[in-house]
């Protein structure tokens, strides 16, 4: 019996398995879990380190600064422990007062400001100049002077940021300048080198070309005879070939003119 059209067809093994396709249903199958979407920047809460040694007073600035809309990220009781917790936690502000134990505001805020981790408002009970230039001398971007109100030290707080931030683009400025400057001046002093190497070629070429002429002329070469004496030459007595060419054309080209005397 001749076979069908069927059975001459042949049979293709499949791609997946049974089981393969059975687990790639029930996965289609499963509901799909959304990441959540990340928050904006400009939605996310500013966070705060609070340096403050008197206990209430810290208080009443932590919830003054929740209030508005701060999270408090760390609070410390000295200069110390202001430097260590900003080092740890990488705020975005951070409100140190003047007067502290172990090591004062001043300090700490230079230690903040000189390693750029964060901008610092000063806190204080005075409000003598000597005091805010040391303050601003230390890099504290502002400084407000107790007690604590929430329409100077919210602004404070803003007005450090966008300095903060400021100071910081410049400085991102100035070294993509430099950086840019320097491989400009890399891409330069590479171009005055191949030129100079071009032009040593160039006047090397020169001089072989009038050395291979007088040998031809002077002592009977071929042309392909004479540059090849010069490369073996050069070569053989390790003597560069211009160097070579300028000793044949001194030795067998024409003499100058000499001046005539009136």
């Amino acid at each position: 019996m001749a076979a069908s059209k069927d059975d001459q067809t042949p049979q293709m093994e499949p791609v997946l398995t049974e089981e393969e396709l059975e687990a790639v249903a029930k996965e289609a199958a499963a509901p799909q879990q959304e990441s959540a979407p990340a928050e904006p920047d400009e939605n996310r809460k500013r966070t705060v380190v609070v340096a403050e040694d008197e206990s209430v007073n810290r208080m009443d600035l932590v919830g003054m600064l929740e209030d508005n809309g701060y999270e408090v990220v760390g609070e410390a009781a000295n200069g110390e422990e202001a430097v260590e917790l900003t080092r740890a936690k990488r705020p975005d502000v951070v409100c140190m007062d003047v007067k502290m134990p172990r090591m004062d505001g001043i300090t700490a805020a230079g230690l903040i400001c000189d390693e750029n981790i964060a901008p610092v408002v000063m806190l204080t009970a005075f409000s003598q100049p000597d005091l805010v230039k040391k303050s601003t001398g230390a890099g504290a971007m502002a400084y407000v002077t107790k007690p604590y109100e929430e329409s100077k030290l919210i602004p404070a707080l803003e007005v450090a940021m966008g300095r903060f931030a400021e100071i910081n683009d410049l400085l991102d400025n100035v070294e993509r300048t430099e950086s840019k400057l320097k491989s400009t001046q890399d891409e330069l002093a590479k171009a005055q080198a191949d030129l100079q190497k071009a032009q040593d070629t160039l006047e090397e070429r020169k001089l072989v070309d009038r050395a291979k002429g007088l040998l031809m002329d002077k002592a009977d070469f071929s042309e392909q005879g004479a540059f090849r004496w010069i490369q073996k030459t050069s070569m053989d007595q390790r003597i560069p070939k211009k160097r070579l060419a300028m000793a044949i054309i001194a030795k067998y080209g024409d003499p100058k003119p000499e001046r005539s005397e009136h």
